[in-house]
């Protein structure tokens, strides 16, 4: 357990060159909070202490602004960073080292009681502000640009890129 945890924070100390001790990320850090309170939900939910569950995933929501379903699967060593916005709903999987940035879901597109949300590979980057929807894969290595909308199968090792800024001469 304590070598997961450090495993863990190093993760966030090899990722960030803003991050100057494990303890600055472990005590002022909002992703390994909301992930450690997670790593508690989460067994609860599947042990069917649903309420249980969302209530100590409400409180790492009101503590850290990222909202993690206990139900999801989360993998090791995901770093959330930024983190406020951040919504990963109860059927997502997320795999090992992933970078997620700040205002990103992981969402449903439908409300029946069956895979809704997204199966993310490992080593998968998702940029601020990105959308990932519905029952869909991104495979290992992918990169999803800033503000980008997936609703369909990335391939690993793809890159997808949102809107795009386009410069065009400011009229008088």
């Amino acid at each position: 357990m304590l070598g997961n945890i450090i495993d863990f924070i190093n993760a966030y100390k090899r990722y960030d060159p803003a991050a100057k001790s494990r303890a600055e990320i472990l005590l002022l850090y909002g992703g390994p909070k909301a992930i450690f309170l997670h790593r508690l939900a989460h067994p609860l939910y599947k042990s069917g202490w649903f309420f249980l569950a969302r209530l100590v995933s409400e409180i790492a929501r009101l503590m850290t602004g990222i909202e993690i379903h206990p139900g999801a699967v989360i993998g090791r060593r995901l770093v959330i960073d930024h983190g406020v916005g951040v919504v990963i709903g109860e059927t997502a999987v997320v795999g090992d080292d992933c970078i997620i940035f700040h205002t990103t879901t992981l969402g449903g597109v439908k409300f029946d009681p069956v895979k809704r949300h997204p199966t993310v590979g490992n080593r998968v980057l998702i940029g601020a502000g990105a959308k990932v929807l519905g029952p869909i894969t991104l495979g290992d290595d992918c990169r999803i640009g800033a503000n980008a909308v997936v609703m369909h199968d990335v391939p690993a090792g793809h890159n997808v890129l949102g809107p795009v800024a386009t410069v065009s001469p400011r009229k008088s």
